[in-house]
């Protein structure tokens, strides 16, 4: 429910602010030490990101290797593994959000790029730093654990037997639509004026979406949602059926997130039906 303040006698919605849209094109941010500090927070995230999650497939895959002398339900599981991805997600944005929004995936920046939340500059060296990060956190892995990384696959996303290449794009797309989506929700401005009686924790609501969505998809793709994530495993693996299937792990994610950004932007904000109006208003004078 709408928090109301009495004005004059009447009550009325607390008022709210969108922030202007980003500019295309922002050339002064590069000469703004604040762009490249977010841009090293998105590069060590990322890195953090994907150091702690390879780790946890690669453990858990370690300890159900009957071979190995491992358990059928050794290890933590797939639900530990959402686990681990959807913590992580929560902790890392929690602690980069104030710096530089705490994306850490380039399909939510380019969510945010088509919804005018950030420049082409800024969209462009966060996602380098993004791909970059994840290439050096699975690099880190591969470092420590160098035989089981290889013997267990190093944690990289591919379509698992049994299911088409049309799943495994669908559940990309619908997946990376939940988690974009609930980034646009999660930080709405108009939220956080309607509801202000209700703290709203934004990293948690992203980090289940993460969480959830691995729940559902692991079992189909190993859960990409996360191009960045699918391209860090793929280079330090690097094994031939990882890189056939990669294009669905780019292709599906910004797919989704166009999809989302869409539907929050244009359908649930109106955004386009104002800014059609505002034009009609100012040809008409």
């Amino acid at each position: 429910m709408a928090k109301d303040i009495e004005v004059g006698g009447e009550f009325q919605a607390k008022d709210y602010h969108d922030p202007p849209p980003a500019p295309l094109v922002d050339a002064q941010e590069l000469a703004k030490w604040s762009f490249y500090r977010a841009v090293i927070a998105e590069f060590i995230a990322t890195l953090l990101f994907l150091y702690i999650t390879v780790l946890t497939v690669i453990g858990y895959k370690t300890q159900t290797d009957l071979a190995k002398g491992g358990e059928d339900c050794g290890g933590v599981g797939i639900l530990g593994i959402a686990w681990a991805f959807g913590g992580m997600i929560f902790i890392l944005v929690y602690c980069t959000a104030g710096i530089s929004g705490g994306h850490i995936n380039p399909a939510v920046t380019f969510g945010l790029f088509l919804a005018r939340k950030v420049s082409l500059v800024r969209a462009i060296f966060y996602m380098g730093a993004q791909c970059l990060g994840a290439i050096c956190g699975c690099g880190l892995v591969k470092a420590f654990q160098n035989s089981y990384y290889n013997q267990y696959g190093g944690g990289a996303n591919s379509l698992a037997e049994g299911y088409s290449t049309g799943t495994g794009l669908a559940a990309e797309i619908i997946g990376t639509f939940v988690l974009v989506y609930t980034v646009f929700s999660a930080t709405d401005p108009k939220r956080n004026a309607r509801d202000s009686h209700i703290p709203v924790l934004a990293p948690l609501p992203i980090g289940f979406a993460v969480f959830m969505v691995h729940l559902a998809t692991i079992p189909i793709t190993g859960t990409g949602i996360n191009p960045a994530r699918s391209l860090g495993a793929a280079v330090i693996f690097n094994q031939d059926k990882i890189w056939d299937d990669h294009w669905i792990f780019w292709v599906g994610p910004f797919i989704g997130a166009a999809i989302a950004a869409i539907y929050h932007q244009f359908v649930l904000r109106a955004s386009g039906a104002k800014a059609l109006g505002s034009f009609r208003s100012s040809s008409a004078m």
